[in-house]
């Protein structure tokens, strides 16, 4: 039941993304596509996300409570290491580094390219059938890879619409909403135009 009740966010989340797409693709989307393009739109959103922010609001905190502007991209990047390397069966190349610790706008721009890096053959590779397969779910029972990197999407997602947030409160507009414009959507700054 655990199994069913997690898979279904999953296939949910695929869907969306691949619904995301539009139509032009003619032919029917798979669970590999549907990861491959929720992942390629993810990794461009936070990629603009982290480039668009000036180095002196890498700090910029909201809060004191919560992370920096920076330190969130750090703790994707973390995540994304470990998530990717579960799926791929490896070592996390990034085991025992806490990527938040970075304190530059380069430093955490490049652990988030890094961590794209290291998951960019977990999604690339993917088919239908390898999606199916088990693999070892960390602490956990054994998973389907499709899973294991859903989580990826998931996480990732989270952490953009946070990452959002830091955004407009300095005055800039979200690279899914400014993007969204040019793919003739609209665009603006989201809901009212604002």
């Amino acid at each position: 039941m655990v199994r069913v009740s997690c898979l279904l966010p999953g296939i949910m989340l695929v869907a969306s993304a691949a619904m995301a797409q539009g139509p032009g693709g003619g032919g029917p989307v798979g669970v590999a596509v549907g990861l491959q393009r929720g992942y390629a739109q993810l990794k461009g959103n936070l990629t603009q996300s982290a480039e668009k922010m000036s180095e002196a609001d890498y700090g910029f905190k909201p809060t004191n409570e919560i992370r920096s502007f920076g330190q969130l991209w750090g703790h994707v990047a973390n995540a994304q290491f470990g998530q990717c390397a579960q799926a791929k069966g490896v070592a996390n190349p990034s085991q025992g580094v806490d990527l938040e610790t970075k304190t530059t706008k380069a430093e955490f721009v490049k652990a988030l390219a890094d961590s794209f890096a290291f998951c960019d053959d977990a999604f690339s590779s993917l088919t239908d059938a390898s999606a199916a397969e088990m693999i070892q779910g960390g602490r956990g029972p054994a998973t389907a890879r499709a899973v294991a990197l859903t989580g990826v999407l998931t996480h990732g997602s989270e952490m953009y619409g946070i990452g959002t947030v830091y955004l407009r409160l300095k005055g800039i507009v979200p690279p899914s909403t400014e993007n969204q414009g040019r793919r003739g959507g609209g665009g603006g700054r989201g809901r009212g135009q604002q």
